[in-house]
């Protein structure tokens, strides 16, 4: 597909039996042939997406020293705060600073598999206790605007509305990213967040709008991914693509460093199921099937296990401070 910019869909079309067939197409054809689009008729308030970005704004703002009193080192989950250059992608250091919020469980106390080590508590500012709040709202929101997607998905791809759904019943292991993109120190930074595909279901992202610095890789070359007000930036992630034999298309995309003088906030949510569930592969019908590209052995053998292994072994190689407190005896070991 030639793009210049990312198409734009209007999930509203969906619950109109008029227009639902016309939006199942449209969301199956962008998602074969480039995995992004903008997302626009999700339902959720203009005012809850001005709240997501004020709350960040005062978690960046709170002094140094509130942040670090919840740093990920003090979490064997990977909650909490991370500070600039503290996760990696390809090894190499993601200019950024965040926080990492996902659903709040008790811990397991004797974990069965390495991946249940990744189920516990949030850290939250105790000056700020509306993040919890405010963040609490944002999880339960996206979590159906995600259910509602994986069931458009699913009967584009003629299988019944629920086919996903099993592996998403069972305490999803969805998180929440809130990322400062910081102005570059000096030229030695390349990368707001390097070059990679997403390795979970897919991504509901709201970046602050009038910034720049998202940009995904499409046919044409890289092209800029630029917030639209209230508007998610929806890419899947490689099990939709390993689950569907390659038909659907989990893209490169990158973070570019900010401009000189410029912050930019950017809100990912990250839907993912059950740590123990393995997405449903999908029977696709002959004429979808014919353009099906296949995924690799390696990455079949790799991402069609349960989610938690995956998740696990992420997290690992992306946050080391973290797996060299908690788990140095896996250290190179991913």
């Amino acid at each position: 597909m030639t793009a210049k910019q990312l198409p734009i869909l209007d999930c509203s079309l969906a619950d109109d039996p008029a227009t639902a067939e016309q939006f199942r197409e449209e969301l199956r054809r962008v998602t074969h042939e480039i995995g992004f689009f903008y997302l626009t008729g999700h339902g959720i308030p203009a005012e809850d997406f001005t709240q997501i970005l004020e709350v960040s704004q005062k978690f960046f703002d709170l002094p140094e020293e509130e942040k670090l009193a919840i740093e990920n080192t003090h979490s064997k989950h990977f909650r909490g705060y991370t500070r600039t250059g503290g996760e990696h992608t390809r090894g190499v250091v993601d200019w950024r600073e965040q926080i990492d919020i996902g659903a709040d469980r008790p811990a397991i106390a004797e974990p069965e598999h390495d991946y249940d080590n990744l189920r516990g508590p949030n850290q939250y500012p105790e000056s700020l206790p509306e993040l919890k709040t405010i963040t609490d709202s944002w999880f339960k929101q996206l979590s159906e605007v995600g259910d509602k997607l994986l069931s458009e998905w699913a009967l584009s791809l003629g299988q019944p509305a629920d086919h996903f759904a099993p592996a998403f019943a069972n305490e999803p292991e969805s998180f929440i990213k809130i990322i400062r993109y910081p102005a570059a120190v000096d030229d030695s930074v390349t990368q707001g967040v390097g070059e990679h595909r997403d390795s979970g279901t897919l991504t509901l992202l709201y970046p602050q709008p009038g910034t720049s610095g998202l940009q995904v890789l499409t046919a044409d070359g890289w092209i800029d991914a630029d917030p639209i007000e209230n508007t998610f930036i929806v890419n899947i992630g490689k099990l939709l693509e390993v689950a569907t034999d390659g038909y659907l298309k989990a893209t490169l995309h990158r973070v570019l460093p900010t401009k000189p003088g410029e912050d930019r906030i950017s809100v990912p949510f990250f839907y993912n199921p059950a740590l123990s569930a393995q997405l449903p592969a999908v029977d696709l019908p002959p004429e979808l099937a014919s353009k099906a590209r296949g995924v690799s052995v390696d990455e079949l053998d790799v991402l069609h296990t349960v989610y938690g292994d995956n998740a696990f072994a992420s997290r690992l190689r992306s946050h080391p401070n973290v797996t060299e407190k908690h788990y140095p005896h896996l250290v190179g070991a991913q």
